[in-house]
This record gives structure tokens, sequence and C-alpha cells, in this order.
């Protein structure tokens, strides 16, 4: 009998807000292959590593949430419940609170991840039956900064450029963005552009050296914080230099003049004692951008998470406004949104600051359009709460039903043992997830199933304003489904306890209906796409809003007229000031955080993916090499990180591309992976006092030795995610633990304490990695030591080294599919060495840094490399990484 054909069905990736279209091929209910949509528009059939992975995280098992699950009392365990039970204890626990204390006794708390459709329905639910505003979204974590510094400046949330411009660029300017690993398919197209354009230039403005930075044609390496200190440096350049269009500043624009007079106090010099970058860079920078036929900025979290995020904004878009540059092709401040339906969220006005069609909660008359369109008498006043303030707010005890969907907050946001606290304290929290192993879970009295991608339907809106439809491959797993399913389940239960008559305003049929009236909020609004339904987006595919029938907008604002009560842009009289979280001699470290190449938000998804895991498996944190030597710390040593809220123990990797003083640590490892509170334990929550956002970009810490002499490293075989929740309570038994999912199937632990744990721990620990029977052993468990390996015909299936690691490299690169060694019981004695372990650079092929080099060495350059090793072929991520490579050999030689 043959095999039932492969179907594909178009879609949208789900990482960030690039909103690469996808081809998902199925087979059987299961996904076969992702691949990228060469029809869409913006990516041009393009994906990067996370992408083209994206297959391997669809998962049907364990990993997932497959049904409802309920305690009735926080010292009960959870048990599975039917859905429609929960729907119930959901609409029940919503109404008692409104009821006994008020509207404002419930919060919803959602993601950017979400379709717009999911937003709708949410947003109707709080405001419009529920009774209040506070709703809010992590896109507070990432893009609020840039919505109050547009419409500040601007007028509207409303990014003015397009993907094309970064072709049609004479410079570009990329501030506070490692755009090589937040937005690599964009990254590619600049390479790309500039490959034709030799003469574009590329200005990066970063704390570290990074892959962007290296590609830029000038690094401004500025002290995290200091941005508006540059721009206006700039800006002061330019207007000193005549670089200024001042018929366009006159004819479009208000404000310049108070502005004028801050930045007379910002030259180069003083902006090079603050900043830290030579003067004449910044004198460089400010002429590429002010002499450019169009300039282009590109932007995201180094300047949004911050408590003058704002500002820093505004310092950014006055570059564009005082040159002319905006509304042209190839110029206009351009925000690069890092979830994949933040934007949309935005639009269906999902967060506690904003309404449906980019209105304002606090206007009476935009309060009144909205309740119109949704046929109910008012809208509620009473500000809402953003992210930060609703937890506080729970802590408190002023809400006391707290609705978690699709995002991870007990890892995700500053402060971590704040957060928890307010977790511990609410009466109830609902958390709406589809992956089993996120950190919230574990503060869930009721948890609801939710479908994720490929198994829903609705659109989204990427950065440049670009909405598409996603559709749904397969269908949701166990009793998962569609998060605005789930919402219209619980708002029809909640109008039967609480407002009857409004149960009929939640009677969609599908979502089509559901973004048939939310395209109505929009009409008349800047971003009008009231024309558009899905019979357009299939007919004509995506479109960019504002749109007209048959037509969508590439660029905003090419007349000049702009969306405020004049209908010129503003400028702001904004200020310098420092981060929040102050250096002193007890936290001399400034530490910021980021993104890895493979690896997005909080690892629920791409930690399921094999390939992701392996050119990074483990969190450490980066210090330059003078400050090692200072703190006395070797490269892999423990060293324990203290900021004013907590601390954490990691590994130390020597880096000369952080400065002396800084600390770099990746933002995605949490206490799912770790032991404590992850890595924002650290981080602070001061925020931006207009957006709301924290500032996770800088926190003060300093960092010692840790101490932990005893350490042990093991592997085993099996399922990740199944192994991860078995591991997970070793989490919590030592100070320093990691339980990792690897490259090469299965699980990593590492464990280390000051002192040797009892000999029956040993025991145990071996255990839980299927090594009761090790067919190797070697054990002095009153030493602390313990060397057993699981083997048999040439296979490894597990390992446990414990006091004594020398073996661990060997033992991995075995588990990875290397050779195996001559003599077992040689490694673990030291009689003999083990094969070298070196990192995998191209995830997509597989290749590792050893192979690279050596392909080097024997004259390779980067066309021989991929056509010898295949690395750079794949989504071509790696590449800046290996010219980086190639670049250190001549450099060695020399040396020789």
């Amino acid at each position: 009998m043959n095999a039932e054909p492969a179907a594909e069905v178009s879609s949208v990736c789900c990482y960030c807000g690039t909103g690469c279209g996808v081809r998902v091929q199925v087979r059987d209910g299961a996904v076969l292959r992702v691949r990228g949509d060469e029809t869409h528009p913006a990516n041009h059939g393009k994906l990067c590593s996370k992408g083209l992975a994206l297959g391997d995280t669809v998962r049907r098992d364990g990993a997932r949430v497959l049904s409802a699950q309920w305690r009735e009392a926080r010292d009960q365990p959870m048990r599975d419940i039917a859905l429609g039970q929960a729907l119930d204890i959901a609409a029940e626990k919503l109404a008692q609170a409104i009821q006994s204390h008020g509207p404002d006794a419930v919060g919803f708390y959602l993601s950017g991840q979400l379709l717009t459709e999911d937003y709708a329905v949410f947003n109707k639910l709080a405001r419009a039956l529920a009774g209040t505003n506070n709703i809010d979204t992590n896109s507070r974590l990432c893009m609020s900064s840039a919505v109050s510094g547009y419409k500040r400046t601007l007028g509207a949330d409303a990014p003015p450029a397009c993907y094309e411009d970064l072709e049609l660029a004479d410079t570009v300017l990329i501030a506070g963005s490692n755009m090589a690993y937040a937005h690599p398919v964009l990254f590619r197209r600049l390479e790309a552009a500039r490959a034709r354009r030799p003469g574009m230039k590329v200005v990066a403005v970063d704390p570290r050296r990074t892959d962007t930075t290296v590609f830029a044609d000038l690094h401004l390496p500025i002290a995290p914080g200091t941005d508006v200190a540059l721009f206006h440096s700039m800006l002061h350049v330019m207007v000193r230099e005549g670089l200024v269009d001042r018929g366009y500043i006159e004819r479009h624009t208000e404000d310049f003049e108070a502005l004028l007079t801050r930045v007379e106090a910002f030259p180069p010099e003083e902006a090079q004692r603050i900043c830290g970058v030579p003067a004449g860079d910044i004198i460089q920078a400010a002429r590429w951008f002010g002499s450019a036929g169009a300039a282009l900025s590109l932007y995201t979290m180094g300047l949004n998470q911050s408590t003058r995020g704002t500002d820093k904004n505004a310092a950014l878009i006055h570059l564009h406004l005082a040159t002319g540059q905006i509304g042209k092709p190839g110029a206009g401040p351009f925000s690069l949104t890092g979830q994949p339906n933040a934007m949309g969220g935005r639009e269906a006005g999902g967060m506690a600051t904003l309404l449906p069609g980019h209105r304002d909660p606090g206007s009476a008359a935009d309060r009144a359009d909205v309740a119109a369109l949704w046929g109910v008498d008012r809208l509620p006043e009473a500000p809402g709460t953003p992210a930060l303030d609703m937890f506080d707010a729970v802590l408190d005890g002023r809400i006391k039903v707290l609705w978690i969907a699709a995002t991870n907050p007990a890892q995700s946001l500053p402060d971590q043992a704040r957060v928890r606290a307010a977790l511990a304290r609410a009466e109830c929290v609902i958390v709406q997830e589809a992956f089993a192993g996120t950190e919230t879970l574990a503060w869930a009295d009721l948890v609801l199933p939710a479908a994720t991608w490929p198994e829903k339907s609705g659109t989204v809106t990427n950065s440049e304003r670009r909405i598409s439809r996603v559709h749904a491959a397969i269908d949701p797993p166990g009793d998962a489904q569609p998060d605005w399913r789930l919402a219209q389940a619980v708002a029809l239960r909640l109008a039967a306890r609480i407002a009857p008559d409004k149960a009929a305003r939640f009677a969609y049929r599908d979502e089509s209906e559901v973004f048939a009236e939310h395209v109505r909020m929009t009409a008349g609004r800047d971003l009008d796409y009231s024309a558009l339904d899905y019979d357009v987006l299939r007919r004509d595919g995506p479109q960019q809003w504002p749109y007209r029938p048959g037509q969508g907008t590439a660029r905003l604002y090419a007349d000049g007229v702009f969306p405020t009560p004049s209908g010129r842009a503003r400028f702001c009289d904004v200020d310098y000031f420092p981060p929040a979280d102050a250096v002193t001699p007890a936290f001399p470290l400034q530490m910021t955080t980021g993104r890895l190449r493979d690896h997005w938000h909080t690892m629920a998804r791409t930690s399921l993916a094999r390939v992701l895991t392996q050119h990074v498996e483990e969190p450490w944190v980066s210090l330059h090499p003078d400050d090692m030597r200072q703190l006395l710390l070797e490269s892999g040593a423990l060293a324990r990180l203290r900021s004013r809220r907590g601390s954490v123990v990691l590994p130390v990797k020597e880096d000369d591309s952080v400065q002396r003083g800084h600390a770099f640590l990746p933002m995605h490892w949490g206490s799912a992976f770790m032991a404590g509170l992850g890595v924002n334990a650290l981080t602070s929550p001061a925020t931006d006092p207009v957006s709301h956002q924290p500032e996770l970009k800088f926190s003060a810490i300093c960092a010692e030795p840790a101490r932990l002499a005893w350490q042990a490293a093991g592997w085993t075989q099996g399922d990740a995610a199944a192994l991860r929740v078995r591991l997970a309570p070793w989490l919590r038994r030592f100070e320093y633990a990691v339980v990792l999912p690897v490259g090469a199937g299965g699980v990593r632990i590492r464990l280390a304490a000051e002192t040797v744990p009892a000999p029956a721990l040993l025991v145990e620990l071996a255990d839980a990695l299927s090594l009761t029977r090790a067919e190797v052993a070697f054990d002095d468990p009153a030493r602390g030591r313990m060397r057993r390996v699981a083997a048999g015909q040439g296979t490894l299936r597990a390992f446990l080294l414990t006091g004594d690691l020398r073996a661990q490299d060997a033992l991995l690169s075995w588990a990875a599919g290397g050779d195996a060694p001559p003599s077992v019981s040689g490694l673990l004695t030291g009689r003999i060495a083990g094969a070298a372990r070196s990192r995998t650079v191209c995830v997509c092929v597989g290749v590792s840094e050893a192979a690279i080099l050596a392909g080097i060495e024997r004259g390779c350059d980067l066309q021989a490399l991929k056509s010898t090793l295949g690395c750079g072929t794949g989504c071509g991520s790696c590449v800046p990484e290996i010219q980086s490579l190639i670049a250190r050999i001549p450099a060695a030689a020399v040396a020789a």
C-alpha cells in the first residue's frame, strides 16, 4: 500500500519579528520538514538555523502539555482533569475575584507569540467583560520603548521603513542589536546588499564585539546605557558641519530649537568621556549618516531595555528628522521587532497602555469608540498595570487571579525572587501553556493546554508592518486548543456568571470572524487595514498596512505629514541619564544580557531541537581576560555572580570581545536548566517612566571564585525532555547544577559542591543516570569519586564522573558519534588520553570548529570550506564566525 503523499502548508516562522514565510511538509498528521517559502516577501525562501529546525521542535509527547491540570490547594499535587471542568474553574475563579474585590482583582499577562486573533479575544475578555485594563504582554520587555519613541516623535507606533530599504541604504546605523544573531535572515540580506554595493557604510553601536560589529565598517563600543549621549553628539556634529536639512526641519517638524540647546552640551569630546568611544569615530559616524543619500537605522533591545529606552529611541529618531532621512527609499528609523507578533498585539491593543487600532485607554473618546465597536456600554477607566507593575500588584494583594498565556515570566522577568514571591502570593494562577518544561508551570494552580505552531491558524504582523496568514498544518495533540478558543470558552462561561447579556459578543465560529471584527477596529486609524480579510491574504499574499483595497504601503511619511495634532514630527528635549543600577566598589562590573545564535527566549521550544543545542551547550558568563586575572578566575572555572537582587554560579569564559569592567550573560537560561533562579536572578526591575520597560540590558554585579571543589559530570541517552524532568530535582540540591539537552541526544548534568557529598547521594545520582549496572566502574565513595560507564558494542549509553572529570570531553565526544576509546578502563584511570572534543560551529550541516580550523590550515578560504565541508551552506548564520576563524590563522602564524 502506497504511503499518503506529503502535503505542504504555508505558514510563518514563530520566532523573531522578521516574519519569515515557511512551507510545512506534513504526512499522516506529522511534520516531515520545514523549508523557507520562496514566495514570501519577508525572506524569499531564506531561513535561519532556528527556522530550519522548526520541524524538530514539533512534539506530541511528554514535552507538551496535553491535558488540563488542577490543584485545589498549594500543598496538593497537580492532577489531570477534563478540559471542560478546567474552563469552568477558570471562569469561576475570575468571577469570584471580580464579585468580591472588583474587576481590577484580575490580571492577564500575554505574549508576543500569540496570533492577532488570540490577542483580540483576550483583550475583549479583559476590558469588555471582566472590566479591567489589567492586560499586558511580554512585549513590554522588548518593544514598548520603541512604541513610546515612535509615538513621542512621529505621532504613532508605526515603523516607517521596510525590508527593501536594506538594499537601498547608503549608510546603515545598527544600534543595540547583534543583528547577526537576533535577526539573521535580515542580516544575510544586508550582507548581500553591501556585497553588491561596496560603497555602503555600516556603523554598529554595541558595547561588545559581535558578528555584527565585525561586519561593520565602524564599531562604536559604547559604555552600556550611554546611547543618548552618543546620538546627541552625532547630531551636534551634523549641526556644526551643516549636514542637517534645514528645509525639511522647517516644513515638517517642530521644537528643533529646544533640542539644539541640549545637544550643544554634547560635543564629541564630552561624548567620548561619557560613552568611552573615540571622538574621531563619533565624528566619522555623524558624517557618514549626515552626508548619506539614504540613511537607515536598525535597532532593538540595546536601546529598548533601559530606564531611558524611550529617550534613546527618540534621540536616534532625531537624527533622521534633522536630516530628512525618513519616508524615502533606503531611509528611516527601523525598529526590528523581537517576537513574531509583537506588532499584531500592539495593533489589537493587547497591552495595558493601548486599545485596539492604536487608541489610548486614557482617552474617553477612544474608549467610547472601542466600546461601540465591541457592542458594550463602556470600557474601564482605571489605568491598567504594565507587566512588572502587574506582578507587584499580585505581590501586594491587589490582583488575586492572574492568567498567564504563552509566556514564561518565572524565567523571563527581571528580579526573579520578587516575581516568584508574587506568584506564590496569588490566590489563583492560571497558566495557558503548550510546553511542559517551562518554569512558570511550577507556580500554576490551573493549567490550560494550548495549541502552538504549527497547530494554529490566524495572522501575524512582522517588523515591516506586513500581515501574513498563519495556517495550521496539523491538529493539536491531546486536549490542546488554540489560545483564542480557550479564551472564548472561558469568556462564555464568565459571561454566564457576571454578565449574561455579553455572551453573544463572544460567539465566534472561527478565527476569520475574530479577524473581521478586529480589522474594523483599524478603520480610519493610522494603521487602517479594514479592507483586509482572509480571502485577500489568500489571493494577494502578505500585505503591509496601512492597506487600501488592492495596495499596501511600503513606507510611511513620504509626504512629510505625521499623525500628530500639528501634522509635524516632534523633536523631544531629552537628556542623558546613567543606568539606574549604579556601579560601585561592591558591584564593579557592568553586566549586559543578550541572545545566542541558535536559541530563543526561554528555550522552551529551541531546546527540543538537538541541532540547536550544539553551538553553545551550557550557560556561562563572559569576562575580559584582565578582569579574570584580577578576580583570580581561570577560564572554565566556576564563579559566583552577585547583584543587589540575587546570585548565580556559572562557569567563566575568557572573552576579549567584552570590554574591561563588563560582563556578558546569555539571556536564555532559567531554573529549568540551572540551579538557582536563573540569569534573571541578577537583572534589574527598574523601568522606563514612559514605556514601563525594564532595564534588562544593564545590571551592576560582582564576581568571585565559587570555591566549589567537588564536581561531577554525566550524560545519559534518551529523550531529552523526559530526562530533564527526571533529573530536575538535582538542580535544587547543589549550588551549581545544570541539566542540559545536547546535540548528541540525551542530557548532560554537571554539579558542584564545597564538600564531598555522602556516598549514598553518589549512588542515587548514578541510579538517576541509569548507571546502576555499569559495564566499567571505578568507585571510591569515601573520597567522593565515582567513574562509571555504560556501553555496549561500541556505543555509549551513559557515564558519570565525580571528583575527577578529566575523561569528560572524550566521553562526550564518543556520545556525539566519535570513536570509542581503545580502552574505557584506561581512559577512566588516566592511562590513556581520550579524543579531544570540539564544539559545533555550523549546526545546519554539523561541522565542528576543529574541522574548520584543519581546513583553514590546509589553505582553504571560505568558498573552499563551503565546498569541502559544507559549513555555511545551510542558513549561513555561521559564516561570520568562520570568517573570524580564517582571520585568526594568519595572526597565529605571524606570531609563531
